[in-house]
């Protein structure tokens, strides 16, 4: 979760947000965060929760919000990376605002260095939720609030049009999910940042800007810092819109999860290759690429269509099967597919 999805760029020695002079004095506006758990929540949903807090204001908002609504149900956890010198004084302001606001704050020592080869913001994101997810099951939460919002969300599909992602990148991000055990809820993706901001700047509390949002190295950050202000001028409409595609997307991708459920109980498995080479090509790829998260393997487009071309040319007994996918292998095993974890030998 970003800090702070608009950032100005901020000196290390002036991290700290607060209300501008005379606010005290201005008729206190409703926090819009409220208006977003309302819209996700018809309901109380199993309390307590907790929320993500990582001290910016989109998640300052979140807090606040939701400790006004369930007063006494609700736990601040604020995952503390180290990859930053700032990252202490996050620690702080969160302390502050929440001895301010009455909430219990646990903050959360993680390591989200990450690995050759692997994405920064995609490893801070891996530990971040492992470590959220752990901790607030430590603590008997129910379920736990996440601060992301309408740039957060036009950002991801943005992301998964240059990555050439399929529905499931298109879907961008869920309302409600679960990782490790934990449900999450991201009650802001239908708000903007900019309003959110404009709130907390009138409340008596800190909140901080984290520096490495203005770091343009991160293609996050080069969206959020040169696409999203001339979407905003060519189509002031944008976060609506790309919303809605996203929810479009992620409707359609649950009735393909439910055609592939379906054809691969007809197949079998693991399928069979008969069963599937009566099926068209587009079922057939819908079907494997859900066999095979089922494997925990996510195939690459490459992968599958190498897969498909081999179950096409399956006409005889003796044709062998044996494709990398992800980290594993596919292998034919008579009539039938199999997947492998570990690599297998020819």
């Amino acid at each position: 979760m970003a800090v702070s999805p608009t950032p100005k760029p901020t000196p290390a020695n002036n991290l700290l947000r607060s209300r501008p002079p005379g606010a005290a004095r201005l008729e206190k506006p409703v926090n819009p965060a409220s208006a977003g758990i309302g819209a996700l929540f018809s309901c109380d949903p199993p309390l307590p929760l907790g929320v993500a807090y990582s001290g910016g204001a989109d998640s300052t908002a979140l807090l606040l919000a939701a400790a006004e609504r369930w007063p006494g149900r609700v736990e601040a956890f604020h995952v503390h990376h180290g990859l930053q010198a700032a990252a202490d004084e996050f620690a702080r302001v969160c302390a502050s605002v929440c001895r301010q606001s009455g909430v219990p704050l646990h903050v959360i020592p993680a390591n989200a260095r990450h690995a050759p080869g692997e994405s920064p913001e995609d490893a801070a994101r891996r530990v971040r939720y492992a470590a959220l997810a752990t901790a607030a099951t430590a603590r008997g939460m129910h379920g736990m609030l996440l601060g992301q919002h309408a740039d957060d969300q036009v950002e991801t599909l943005l992301l998964a049009l240059s990555r050439g992602a399929g529905l499931p990148g298109l879907s961008a991000m869920a309302a409600r999910f679960e990782r490790g055990g934990m449900a999450f809820y991201r009650p802001l993706l239908q708000l903007p940042s900019a309003v959110l901001r404009e709130w907390v700047v009138r409340q008596p509390f800190e909140f901080v800007d984290d520096p490495t949002n203005a770091d343009e190295r991160y293609t996050r950050n080069r969206i959020r810092a040169r696409l999203l202000p001339a979407l905003a001028q060519a189509f002031p409409q944008f976060r609506t819109t790309f919303a809605r595609s996203a929810r479009h997307a992620a409707q359609a991708q649950a009735v393909l999860a439910e055609v592939a459920a379906q054809d691969l109980a007809a197949a079998g498995n693991p399928p069979a290759l008969m069963a599937l080479q009566a099926l068209s090509t587009a079922r057939q790829a819908n079907l494997l690429r859900h066999w095979l998260l089922q494997q925990q393997a996510t195939p690459s487009a490459a992968q599958l269509d190498q897969l498909l071309h081999q179950v096409a040319a399956c006409t005889t007994r003796g044709h062998r099967i044996h494709l990398k996918v992800a980290a594993g292998h596919v292998t034919r095993q008579g009539g039938f597919l199999r997947y492998d974890a570990a690599p297998t030998g020819r």
